[in-house]
């Protein structure tokens, strides 16, 4: 990060997050699951979780690698929004872009479909049944990405862009609350959140709720998108938050069940799903462009954000419940009998 161009900063830091969405995450998640069963020592349950968190490494060097040794030239971007008068009219602007959108998705699905068919015909693991209910998995999230990628591409950017350039110019401190409720609002979202809090309840056991790890995404991304707005308004600097905030999420962690820590570095990869890279970046590129301000540099690094301050509030919540479990355990200390402190024990291997 030293040597890279300071306009590719928060880009790198952006790609990160935005590398482990709804078809990474699911895959990873179950795949870590598994081996960590596998393994079934006492720490199964923490080794389940952290490998999102660890793929969102290898995007970030590579894209500093690459500002390091490659240098592109200058471009405008410019975005507009879909005019149209009918329905028909939007139905068919809709159907000429699906095809793009279909050869994408296509391209990610056919590896996963490819190690399946190959692990089943070696292995015969699965009945007929089962195969047929993962096969219909396939189909139902194909179709679904795509319509998301299509929907999300044609007009929901569009109209993010518009909504951020229109608030900033009005007023930044209604840009910064609004910032905020999108950010708490949006990550529920997220199609990666609803299969995060499923494995986190069934490798817990139950002790850790789908609520809570919903109440502490949301207002972690709260935060974040509301102090990215600041930062746009400001131009500060994305590293005073980036290296702050992993300083702090670092620091807790030495407070913290092991559990947690896996589950918050996760979670900063899946709070940065689709709905923030398409929604809330192009929100940010608005207001950024409304005030002036320098899009690669200000605009960009709120994905990093959104995946920043997860950890913090995830842990946070692992160091109140440890702090609650240890004060239930002193409790039950003080009310144990006084008699008993008159009974000898003898270990029965001495006597």
């Amino acid at each position: 990060a030293i040597f890279a161009p300071r306009d590719f900063l928060p880009l790198a830091f952006d790609s990160g997050g935005v590398t482990t969405g709804p078809i990474t995450v699911p895959f990873i998640m179950a795949l870590g699951a598994g081996m960590a069963s596998v393994r079934g020592d006492s720490h199964a349950e923490e080794n389940s979780f952290g490998l999102i968190a660890l793929c969102s490494i290898g995007p970030i060097l590579s894209v500093l690698l690459l500002s390091i040794f490659y240098r592109p030239e200058a471009a405008e971007s410019t975005v507009s929004v879909l005019s149209v008068h009918t329905t028909r009219d939007a139905f068919l602007y809709f159907a000429s872009a699906a095809p793009r959108y279909v050869r994408e998705v296509t391209a990610a699905f056919l590896p996963m479909v490819g190690v399946f068919i190959h692990f089943q015909a070696l292995y015969r693991r699965y009945r007929l049944h089962q195969v047929l209910k993962i096969s219909m998995g396939f189909v139902y999230t194909y179709v679904g990405l795509v319509m998301f990628l299509t929907g999300a591409n044609v007009a929901f950017m569009p109209v993010g862009q518009m909504l951020g350039s229109s608030l900033a110019t009005h007023s930044p401190g209604a840009l910064i609350a609004a910032g905020a409720v999108i950010g708490f609002f949006t990550v529920a979202a997220e199609p990666a959140v609803a299969v995060l809090k499923k494995q986190v309840e069934e490798v817990s056991s139950g002790r850790i709720r789908q609520g809570a790890i919903a109440w502490g995404l949301s207002v972690g991304v709260a935060i974040s998108v509301g102090l990215s707005m600041l930062r746009i308004v400001l131009r500060i600097p994305i590293d005073w938050f980036l290296i702050g905030g992993y300083a702090l999420s670092l620091a807790i962690s030495f407070f913290v069940p092991g559990l947690y820590t896996g589950i918050a570095f996760d979670s900063g990869g899946v709070a940065s799903g689709p709905m923030t890279t398409t929604f809330i970046l192009p929100f940010a590129m608005g207001a950024c462009r409304a005030l002036g301000g320098n899009v690669m540099q200000d605009a960009f690094g709120i994905v990093a954000m959104v995946a920043m301050t997860p950890l913090i509030t995830i842990q946070l919540m692992g160091l109140w419940s440890e702090v609650r479990h240890r004060a239930r355990h002193r409790r039950a200390v003080t009310q144990i009998d006084p008699a008993l402190d008159g009974l000898v024990y003898y270990d029965a291997e001495e006597a």
